[in-house]
């Protein structure tokens, strides 16, 4: 069976301050109908880049400089502009990132859908009803009131699975889905990814899914490519790859992923970051050599060939790279409830939204009758589906909201010691103030000014404790990673020491590497200054190793709390067991 895709030894350069600098070096994969090759690795990797490339969305300036991508046989560099756009969205479709950016906020459901069916020559009076279709088919709910709705309206997963329904409803040949599940919980992931598999079955689709979830792709994907800098540097079988990785850095990446059974220990982290575009030009062997802990001088001067190490499993290092193996370290202690009057209290809280629909309103009870404690210094988590009142309910704490019934305690009124860290830091961070500046920002309220002196000092203490370099102080957002982004976030929320931090998502959209970082701070800053954690997470193994308490939200109520290893271990609640059974993936 001939493949629909096929990546044939393709480099793609690109011109940076004058230089020709190869971003993606000899990268060679096969995808076949109905099968699913999935692209791990940080960011900066290059998946996306494949992902633009087959999508015709590549910035000015980026070539071809050898070898073919083909698609159906079919050289995509040789395909006009035209023709380019007559595939995307017909033969090809892509499911991006970031749902809300892709759908227009002044259109409802029913007419981004009904555009899209236009694209594709659909009119007439059988569109509604087959938008209705595949909203079901993805599990929305109530799709007949949804249609009229804006993306405002809906939760963040919800708006991914109208998309997915969108790519999935043209039949395409090809799907390149580039995180497509990062915004959604583990119980609709397994129903999108079973979505997925199904369509598959049908109509034979063969599928590139771009992701930083290692669960995710050894559960989905039949092959995978991991990839660092612009590298294809181990390939094979999922299940072989992600459970019994080769490459130093594939092991790396292994090790940093949180699991939601065995022991509980710390998670390593690798060094430092992923080269930019210009230090690329300065790597000409393995460019993860600079980070890796066996390299030696042969790694960085000469690009190492393919191996195969095992029948259809390889992988591009030295022998002696191989099976990097690291110590067992001990299991670490949960941050644990201090003696002490709660630092939160929620007393049969809830929370009444006001929807119209046409001429009728109808009441939506987000929040029903909650009941919960954080203790000083305790870190407690809060999960559940996507849309089951989490982010309600830091609203209300944070006094976003009013509730309709309830009260909400707070030991310390002083709204400076409750502080929130948001899911998207670049969006949080204003794009034209410096770090120093942002992580100094609350001395800007009023009563709270201080010299410029003690201000840069207090900034200097917050990089050393959230781990930043000290260079970064001058720099503005846009030239920080994005795990720096959200230690500035972090850093920021620490300046004036808070009892209570609220954080909703904060590691979902980061890398493994790089949210192995973020909840290692997390649990130092705990321990070291006795601050309580309301962790808000669709992730399961995150709230496993960083929470010593969970509450399980469904449909608004709470519906099981306890010791998180007891919780997890031995669940009474057919939801609680739901949530754990589709995220028990293990890579081991």
């Amino acid at each position: 069976m001939n493949p629909v895709l096929e990546f044939d030894h393709l480099t793609l350069n690109a011109t940076v301050q004058g230089r020709q600098i190869a971003l993606l070096r000899d990268i060679t994969f096969t995808v076949h109908p109905g099968r699913t090759f999935g692209l791990v690795g940080e960011s900066g990797a290059g998946k996306s880049m494949i992902g633009r490339l087959i999508s015709g969305l590549l910035p000015p300036g980026f070539t071809t400089g050898s070898g073919r991508a083909l698609f159906e046989g079919t050289d995509l560099s040789t395909l006009t502009p035209r023709a380019r756009r007559a595939q995307m969205g017909d033969r090809i479709a892509f499911v991006p990132q970031e749902p809300l950016s892709a759908l227009d906020p002044v259109m409802t459901i029913e007419h981004q859908f009904a555009e899209h069916f236009a694209h594709r020559g659909i009119r007439g009076r059988g569109v509604r009803k087959r938008i209705l279709e595949w909203l079901h088919a993805v599990h929305l709910p109530d799709p007949p009131t949804l249609l009229h709705r804006y993306p405002h309206e809906l939760s963040g997963g919800q708006c991914q699975r109208v998309l997915i329904a969108m790519a999935f409803s043209s039949e395409p040949r090809l799907i390149v889905a580039d995180e497509p599940t990062t915004a959604l919980d583990v119980v609709t992931q397994a129903t999108i990814m079973a979505l997925l598999r199904e369509q598959q079955r049908l109509h034979g689709a063969a599928v590139v899914l771009i992701t930083h979830d290692l669960h995710l792709a050894a559960q989905i994907c039949d092959e995978v490519g991991v990839m660092y800098a612009g590298d294809l540097v181990e390939q094979g079988p999922a299940h072989a790859v992600l459970r019994d990785p080769l490459h130093p850095y594939t092991v790396g990446l292994r090790n940093s992923v949180p699991n939601i059974e065995g022991p509980r220990r710390p998670l390593p982290t690798l060094p430092d970051q992923m080269p930019g575009m210009l230090a690329l030009g300065d790597l000409p062997g393995c460019r993860f050599a600079p980070r890796c802990p066996v390299a030696d001088r042969i790694c960085a001067a000469k690009l190492p060939d393919w191996s195969e190490a095992e029948p259809v499993h390889h992988v591009r290092s030295a022998p002696a790279c191989r099976r990097t193996a690291h110590p067992a370290p001990a299991d670490i202690a949960h941050n644990v409830a201090r003696d002490g009057t709660p630092v939160l209290e929620l007393a049969s809280v809830c929370l009444d939204y006001s929807s119209r629909v046409g001429f009728r309103r109808h009441r939506v009870a987000a929040v029903r009758n909650v009941s919960l404690t954080v203790g000083p210094g305790e870190f407690v988590g809060l999960v559940g589906e996507s849309g089951s009142g989490k982010s309600s309910v830091a609203r209300l704490i944070m006094g976003l909201e009013q509730p309709t019934s309830g009260r909400i305690m707070l030991e310390d009124r002083d709204p400076s010691r409750l502080q929130f860290v948001f899911q998207d830091p670049q969006s949080a961070l204003n794009p034209r103030r410096s770090v120093l500046s942002l992580i100094t920002q609350a001395f800007e309220a009023p009563g709270r000014h201080v010299t410029d002196e003690a201000r840069n000092a207090r900034a200097l203490e917050l990089i050393r404790e959230t781990g930043l370099p000290q260079d970064c102080l001058p720099r503005v957002p846009s030239q920080l990673s994005g795990g720096q982004k959200q230690r500035v976030n972090i850093a920021r929320s620490l300046c004036i020491t808070p009892r209570l931090l609220i954080a909703d998502e904060i590691v979902s959209g980061l890398d493994v590497s790089v949210q192995a970082q973020i909840l290692n701070l997390l649990l130092r800053i705990g321990h070291e200054l006795g601050i309580s954690l309301l962790l808000i997470s669709h992730d399961l193994g995150v709230v496993r190793y960083i929470c010593a308490r969970v509450a399980v939200m469904h449909r608004g109520a709470i519906v099981e709390t306890g010791p998180t290893e007891q919780v997890f271990a031995n669940p009474s609640h057919p939801y609680t067991k739901t949530l754990l059974n589709a995220a028990r993936v293990q890579l081991q």
